[in-house]
């Protein structure tokens, strides 16, 4: 048939693309093989090469000159066993390596649990006299391989690559290559990730075969096998161990280069780790990922290429909270959940265009960081998410959930771990390993992460994601993260310790149905939004959470949940063919910089209320507070008097004199902010003057390297900062300025922000135009709007009153008792506000306790009522029922349409 010129372009692209010594196997007629039409189309589904896919050069940090793909049209048959190898036989179907058995891509598009792949090469002439070296990127799972009629060993592992040496079973002319695979995916104990038999929901197609590049290439006898790269910033250099085979003691020379000059070089011998010097190292970050080129080689003559970037991974107290460092500096590692599915390639992307193209994306909408979940990708992957600037946290693929792993599958879980950590020590951005998520197939769990501690010291290891949640196991206490997942959150159920940081591993998952989804039944999201616009309200408002638990909570990291729809999950940014765009990608990008912003200590929410912590050591128990009109440092914490609590609480305010920069307005003394006056601070109320630009303050990133300095608007270069108890604006004088002049923007003392009297009892009025002779009431246990007035019942006025209590949960906010029915209390379950007793229980005290907040809508009178562990969540009123709601939410009862007045509640006096 003729080439669709679609597909000629991307052959011939394909051909500029590989390296100049590639050389194209020969294989079986293109003509004959046609895919098959996968379920969604991608924009790269039509340019996949028949004869040359995925053309790239598959190794990039170990590099050689010549090389053979054997990617492209394959004889395939199912079988029963891989114990027979079809020598010399013509198979009956054809298979497009190295796309999964079970894709379109392939041709198959079927399950198969044994199968045989087959084809002939010839090896170039040009290879005379050095050894060939037949390289699988990855097969999943069990693979046997035979070069004419040799088997050459078995293999076991779906993410690892393997090698062979196939020197002595070539021959003249033509040679046959046979791979048999059993993939057992889910039935037995292997590591799996998301795949399953039967699949759906949150599990997927499974993705059997060889699934990544296959290639030959020629070398010497004695040749380099692996680079492990580690960056050494506080030593100037880079630490290498050549790994290689028939090579041992040999000596080895390496070469660092920027640009293609040789900035660095040394020697050593093969499996003894030497250093390389670096000078004046151009550290990787982010926001500059920049990489150094390497060049090695063998005392024998074998030379390779690679690449690694210069930077440091450690975790250090900052500003009183333990975070994750980059370069000695905390950066907070904002991510998703990034699974790496394809509707045309399942596991394996379609092109390399298309691989980028999730990472480019997830780059230019603000994210910094990826969490690969539990699947291990190519190593083109990696390089490009080095080269972009994308930190990875490398989970590994687990084990099935729901069941306890057997010997054997804990034996391979164990040997395959090892394998992924090995193979990926010179990834620059990898930051974290993870063992398990979510307790699938966990065991041993403090073992395993020690374990994965000391075959890679340099980097974080976070024993399980989520250990807060699902089949996880009790939290053994070690590695270096401690994971909560919460949907739809953002949220932490724990704080950080001296040796934890702490992370929230999965967040999100906000669905929105579209015309472009995975064509089957069950679609699966954690909250429907209606559409893209709302869908994007609801991710920025709670993902602007997150400055709030970065503040006040220590949180260091995030991952949302996905860039992509996949199969039934509809929770991407994209769909899953990345053809449509679910949101609105500026306003994504702005609520990022507001959540990095939060991080490094340049900005701050405002209308909001808070207290600043002192972050000096020794100290960290001290808030800034005021006293008699001036300001100082005191021990305040949650069982201090209201008066100190209140006093250590401030409404953050946009700068009086700059609304870029911030002021801090006396919680309880509204109207007065702090200021400064002759350098001291005080509380006082605006007196004319200078006073606007006295009582501003601009954020900047905390001086001793966490938490946040505030810089005197009208005295550039002098910050706030405590000193002998008291409170000064004050320039740098060396010392231990830099951590007094460094504060923690930390939740509230007093967290209510409109006050109601406790003992009081107090009836709430509808402040709706049209239903404003409704008080909220219960009945049959449920809270409810009814028109109550003086004359009516007896009973529905005293259903209609409330005794206000110190809250259950946090005194400095509200729990409301029935009157008529002591011991039972307003909580919220299932959203639905409601009456129940208390059970003593510390989510019940949670579900009773609301924060007060001057009236949503505004009014004299009037009071809005949040809710204390569903930040964001207010009383609310819709269609006669009485909620928790959020404006703009997932629920029906979550409608913006007259939200802030619905919201909002007159505080009357009681009715009965």
């Amino acid at each position: 048939m003729n080439a669709h010129p679609r597909r000629l372009l991307a052959i011939a692209a394909a051909a500029l693309t590989a390296t100049a010594g590639t050389l194209v196997a020969t294989t079986g007629p293109a003509a004959a093989f046609v895919p098959k039409t996968p379920p969604m189309t991608t924009p790269w589904t039509g340019q996949v090469s028949t004869t040359n896919p995925l053309p790239e050069y598959p190794r990039p940090q170990l590099t050689r000159a010549d090389w053979q793909s054997l990617n492209g049209i394959w004889q395939f048959t199912g079988a029963s066993n891989i114990n027979t190898p079809p020598t010399g036989q013509t198979l009956g179907e054809e298979i497009l390596v190295p796309y999964p058995i079970e894709s379109a891509l392939s041709g198959i598009m079927r399950r198969q649990d044994f199968s045989y792949y087959r084809r002939t090469f010839t090896i170039p002439a040009g290879w005379s006299g050095r050894n060939v070296q037949l390289n699988f990127g990855a097969v999943d799972w069990q693979s046997k391989v035979w070069v004419n009629g040799t088997l050459l060993g078995t293999h076991e592992g779906g993410y690892d690559k393997f090698s062979y040496d196939i020197t002595s079973a070539l021959r003249a002319g033509s040679n046959e290559i046979i791979v048999g695979v059993w993939d057992p995916t889910d039935s037995q104990d292997i590591p799996v990730g998301k795949q399953r038999i039967n699949r759906g929901g949150i599990f997927y197609t499974p993705s059997s075969g060889i699934w990544q590049t296959v290639w030959l290439e020629p070398t010497n006898p004695a040749r380099i096998t692996r680079l492990d790269t580690t960056p050494n910033v506080s030593a100037g250099g880079l630490d290498l161990i050549v790994q290689a085979a028939n090579a041992g003691g040999q000596a080895v020379t390496a070469q660092v280069l920027s640009g293609g000059t040789v900035v660095g070089s040394a020697t050593g011998t093969v499996g003894s780790s030497f250093r390389i010097p670096v000078p004046n190292a151009r550290l990787w970050t982010p926001d500059d990922p920049f990489l150094y080129d390497l060049r090695v080689t063998l005392g024998s003559g074998d030379a390779v290429g690679g690449y690694f970037g210069m930077r440091s991974l450690g975790k250090a107290m900052l500003g009183g909270v333990l975070r994750p460092t980059l370069n000695g500096k905390f950066v907070f590692q904002l991510g998703t959940l990034d699974q790496g599915y394809w509707p045309d390639g399942i596991s394996t992307a379609p092109t390399d265009a298309a691989l980028r193209f999730d990472l480019e994306q997830q780059k230019s909408l603000g994210f910094n960081m990826v969490r690969k979940h539990i699947k291990v990708e190519n190593d083109r992957w990696f390089y490009h998410a080095d080269r972009l600037g994308l930190m990875v946290w490398q989970d590994m693929p687990a084990l099935a959930s729901g069941r306890e792993p057997s010997t054997a599958g804990r034996t391979r879980f164990e040997k395959e771990l090892k394998e992924m950590v090995d193979e990926h020590k010179g990834i620059t951005s990898i930051m974290q390993w993870v063992p398990f998520n979510e307790g699938w197939g966990e065991y041993d769990a403090g073992r395993i992460a020690d374990l994965v501690k000391s075959w890679d010291p340099t980097r974080m290891v976070n024993h399980n994601s989520g250990s807060n949640c699902c089949d996880s196991d009790p939290d053994p206490g070690n590695g270096d993260v401690i994971d909560d997942h919460l949907y739809v959150g953002p949220g932490i159920s724990r704080p950080p310790t001296a040796t934890r940081f702490v992370v929230n591993g999965e967040y999100g998952g906000l669905g929105l149905r579209t015309s472009r989804e995975w064509p089957t039944a069950g679609k699966f999201a954690y909250e429907w939004l209606p559409d893209s616009n709302a869908l994007t309200s609801r991710y920025v408002q709670i993902t602007s959470r997150m400055t709030d638990l970065i503040n006040a909570n220590g949180l260091s990291g995030s991952v949302y949940t996905e860039p992509t729809d996949v199969e039934e999950e509809l929770n991407g940014f994209f769909t899953y063919d990345r053809q449509q765009q679910k949101m609105d990608f500026a306003r994504v990008r702005a609520v990022h910089q507001q959540v990095l912003g939060a991080a490094n200590g340049s900005t701050i929410s405002t209308g909001k209320l808070v207290s600043l912590r002192v972050t000096t050591p020794g100290y960290t128990n001290r808030y800034l507070r005021h006293a008699a009109g001036a300001a100082r440092t005191d021990v305040v914490s949650t069982s201090s008097s209201t008066t100190d609590r209140q006093d250590a609480t401030f409404w953050v305010r946009p700068g009086l004199s700059n609304a870029a920069c911030y002021s801090f307005e006396s919680r309880n003394f509204p109207g007065q902010y702090l200021r400064h006056r002759n350098n001291r601070v005080y509380r006082e109320a605006n007196n004319g003057g200078t006073f606007a630009a006295d009582a501003t303050f601009c954020g900047r990133a905390g001086l001793s390297g966490g938490g946040t300095s505030l810089e005197s608007a009208n005295l550039p270069g002098s910050y706030l900062r405590h000193r002998a108890e008291e409170v000064w604006v004050e320039q740098n004088n060396g010392g231990s300025f830099a951590d007094d002049a460094t504060w923690t923007v930390a939740a509230p003392l007093w967290r209510s922000g409109a006050d109601l009297t406790v003992g009081q009892n107090r009836s709430f009025r509808v402040t709706t135009a049209g239903y404003d002779t409704r008080y909220l009431r219960h009945r049959d246990s449920l809270a409810r709007t009814d028109v109550i007035t003086t004359g009516s019942p007896a009973a529905d006025r005293q259903d209609a009153t409330f005794t206000v209590r110190a809250g259950l949960a946090d005194n400095s906010c509200y729990t409301f008792e029935s009157v008529n029915y002591p011991g039972r209390y307003l909580r919220h379950a299932g959203y639905r506000l409601q009456t129940a007793a208390n059970d003593g229980t510390a989510t019940f005290q949670q579900d009773a306790t609301f924060c007060g907040r001057p009236g949503l809508n505004g009014g004299a009178g009037t009071v809005s009522l949040e809710s204390i562990n569903y930040p964001g969540y207010y009383w609310r009123h819709y269609a006669e029922a009485v909620y928790i709601a959020t404006n703009g939410g997932g629920n029906t009862w979550d409608g913006t349409g007259s939200y802030n007045a619905d919201a909002t509640w007159n505080n009357a006096s009681p009715l009965g």
